[in-house]
């Protein structure tokens, strides 16, 4: 591994912050495309849809999250800070590891590219509209 110090913290589960960012960033994409195509009619009803399956995607992980937070008794005083958190390690399972930002970005990535390109397809539809 290189020049990785031997005293970093190994977390085998991710920051309630990153939860926290899935969600928003959840909610930054259905909001995006209630604001560029909502106009009434079917268009509305597949966004409720999509709207649904967004609620659904955001809450499976945050519940998953939740209840493995709960079992290993990680409070937010015991969670440790978010900085400690991305200057550590994260743990794969099976021994492999992980830089705890690099796990974060290839978590966050696609959600970050889904939101703000709906975000750019609903600018554009704003002005062509």
């Amino acid at each position: 591994m290189g020049n990785v110090p031997h005293n970093r913290y190994v977390s085998d589960g991710l920051h309630p912050h990153v939860y926290l960012a899935m969600i928003g960033l959840a909610g930054w994409y259905a909001l995006s495309a209630w604001a560029g195509f909502g106009d009434g009619g079917y268009t509305d009803y597949l966004l409720v849809v999509m709207t649904g399956f967004l609620i659904v995607s955001a809450a499976l992980p945050a519940v998953a999250g939740y209840v493995w937070h709960r079992h290993r008794r990680w409070t937010p005083e015991t969670a440790g800070r978010f900085e400690d958190w991305m200057a550590g390690e994260f743990d794969l399972g099976q021994g492999n590891r992980v830089a705890a930002k690099n796990a974060l970005i290839e978590i966050l990535l696609p959600l970050a590219a889904v939101a703000f390109g709906m975000t750019a397809f609903a600018i554009v539809a704003l002005f062509a509209g």
